[in-house]
């Protein structure tokens, strides 16, 4: 492993392998200097997963008391839509998203993120209408969870919901157990979709549509990715920090912007095994962060320290 990045008042990660349990994602995490970071709770290519042991739990539960100042967030499995119209596949992913519920849940996770869902030709109201429905459902059968289900800001790509804000909302409008809900932000997306967060007025305005059409108190994470292609394009391709479309101008607005100094930002970069990228762009954005910025985070209010 790589040696360990001096940490900060800054929540700022990657993506990391469970590669030899969930507590190994800890362990890489750390070993870069991550302060927040994301995981699978299982094999993202299937639809099941071997169970959690209760001493991969004890052990994932030890690491993060001791080591990870800010929350976890779990990723969905790619293959769960819960807008599909084939019945069997939706049955599948709701049966999916309900056991990585599960496991967050037990492992202590504070967010679960998942990509809304793809329409498939059904057209996008009939598609939220369904996401909602089925969230409504797995909501009723997960009483008294604490993680959250983080709505995936898409960057629109085939027949995909969520590259609007106005997708979001009314999702969230749809779900009756509406404080189970939130939002996360996926730069590429946003850029992608055709929110040009590259300039200082095209950020402002974004992020005005997006308090007045969510609500920043809906705002559970961000993921920090370039975008490969164009604004508007509507094709979700990441890029290294600054190497894309979006450039450095846009991460440096959103890395001082101090609305979101307790919000986790996590890379979903490309990477090989030894993480050096990640050591790279987290240690790009640091650099861009003024040292008046570099104080110590308060804990948003959709998690607390502990809950991990």
């Amino acid at each position: 492993m790589m040696a360990m990045i001096r940490s900060s008042g800054i929540l700022l990660g990657a993506h990391m392998s469970i590669v030899g349990g969930v507590s190994s994602a800890v362990r890489r995490a750390v070993s870069i200097g991550c302060t927040t970071f994301q995981m699978f709770v299982k094999n993202n290519n299937r639809w099941k997963g071997s169970p959690l042991t209760d001493q991969e739990v004890a052990t994932y539960k030890e690491l993060i008391s001791k080591a990870m100042p800010g929350p976890v967030v779990v990723h969905d499995t790619y293959l769960i839509n819960l807008a599909a119209i084939d019945a069997s596949v939706l049955k599948k992913s709701v049966q999916t998203f309900r056991d990585e519920l599960e496991r967050c849940e037990r492992l202590g996770v504070t967010f679960y993120n998942f990509h809304p869902g793809s329409h498939r030709g059904q057209g996008e109201r009939e598609g939220i209408k369904r996401i909602a429905e089925s969230l409504n459902l797995l909501h009723e059968q997960t009483p008294g969870y604490v993680v959250k289900s983080v709505l995936e800001a898409t960057a629109g790509q085939g027949t995909a919901i969520g590259y609007r804000f106005e997708h979001l909302r009314e999702i969230i409008d749809l779900v009756e157990q509406s404080s189970r809900m939130a939002v996360c932000i996926d730069t590429c997306h946003l850029f992608a979709a055709g929110y040009d967060i590259s300039t200082e007025r095209g950020y402002e305005k974004t992020f005005r549509d997006f308090e007045d059409i969510v609500g920043l108190e809906r705002l559970a994470a961000f993921h920090l990715n370039d975008s490969k292609r164009e604004l508007g394009s509507r094709v979700d391709r990441h890029d290294h920090i600054g190497k894309g479309k979006i450039g450095k101008k846009g991460f440096a607005l959103l890395m001082n912007d101090p609305r979101f100094t307790a919000i986790p930002k996590i890379l979903e970069t490309p990477k090989g095994p030894d993480m050096k990228e990640d050591v790279e762009n987290m240690r790009i954005l640091k650099r861009m962060v003024r040292k008046n910025e570099q104080s110590a985070f308060a804990p948003s209010r959709l998690w607390r320290n502990g809950e991990q």
